[in-house]
C-alpha cells in the first residue's frame, strides 16, 4: 500500500520567507541603533529595548495567522506571544532600575524564547529552512544565561544585546535564504 504524503501548502514557506527577511532587516537596524546607545540607559535605548519584544509579538501574530491558515503548529507561537508580551512589561520596570536589571530580564527572555524557538523550528522541520532556527534557539538560550551573568559585571553594557539581536537576525536571513532555495526546487 502506498502512502501519500501531502506537501505543506506553498503559502507557509512564502510567508515565513518574507517574515524572516523582515526580521533580519529589523534586527540589523535595531542592533545598530542600540549599539550606538549601549553605554547608557536613556530614552532612546529604553524605547529600543521595548520595541524589540513588541516587534517579536507582531511577527509571531503574523506567523500564527499563516500557520493557522495552513494547518501548522501554533502552540509555540502563542507561547512566544505571551512570553514577549510579558517581557515588554518586565523591561519597562527593569529600565527604571538600571542596566543590570535590564540584562537579567533580557536574559530570562532569551532563555525562554530560545527554547520556544528551538521547539517551533523542530516542529516545522518539514517546511525546510528550519535548522538555522533550531540552532538560533539553542544559541539564544545560552546567550540568555550569559546576559544574566553580565548583569553582575562591574560595568555592564547593553552592547551584547545588540550583538545578540544581529546574530539572531542573521539566523533569520539564513532561514529565509534556505526557504527561497527550497521554493525554487522542482517538485
Amino acid at each position: 500500500m502506498d502512502t501519500v504524503v501531502a506537501a505543506p501548502p506553498a503559502s507557509a514557506p512564502v510567508t515565513l520567507r518574507k517574515l524572516y527577511f523582515l526580521r533580519f532587516a529589523f534586527a540589523a537596524v535595531w542592533a545598530a541603533l542600540l549599539f550606538a546607545t549601549a553605554d547608557a540607559l536613556g530614552p532612546l535605548s529604553t524605547t529600543l529595548l521595548l520595541v524589540y519584544p513588541l516587534f517579536d509579538v507582531a511577527a509571531a501574530v503574523v506567523d500564527v495567522r499563516s500557520a493557522r491558515a495552513d494547518g501548522g503548529p501554533v502552540v509555540p507561537l502563542y507561547a512566544n506571544i505571551a512570553i514577549s508580551s510579558l517581557t515588554v512589561l518586565a523591561l519597562a520596570l527593569a529600565a527604571t532600575s538600571g542596566i543590570p536589571a535590564v540584562l537579567r530580564v533580557w536574559g530570562a527572555w532569551a532563555v525562554t524564547a530560545g527554547i520556544v524557538q528551538l521547539v517551533a523550528g523542530a516542529v516545522r522541520r518539514h517546511l525546510g529552512g528550519q535548522w538555522p532556527m533550531i540552532v538560533s534557539g539553542a544559541v539564544s538560550t545560552l546567550a540568555g544565561l550569559s546576559f544574566v551573568t553580565q548583569a553582575g559585571a562591574d560595568d555592564p553594557s547593553l552592547g551584547s544585546l545588540a550583538g545578540y539581536a544581529f546574530l539572531g537576525g542573521v539566523f533569520f536571513l539564513v532561514s529565509a535564504l534556505r526557504l527561497t532555495r527550497g521554493a525554487r526546487r522542482p517538485v
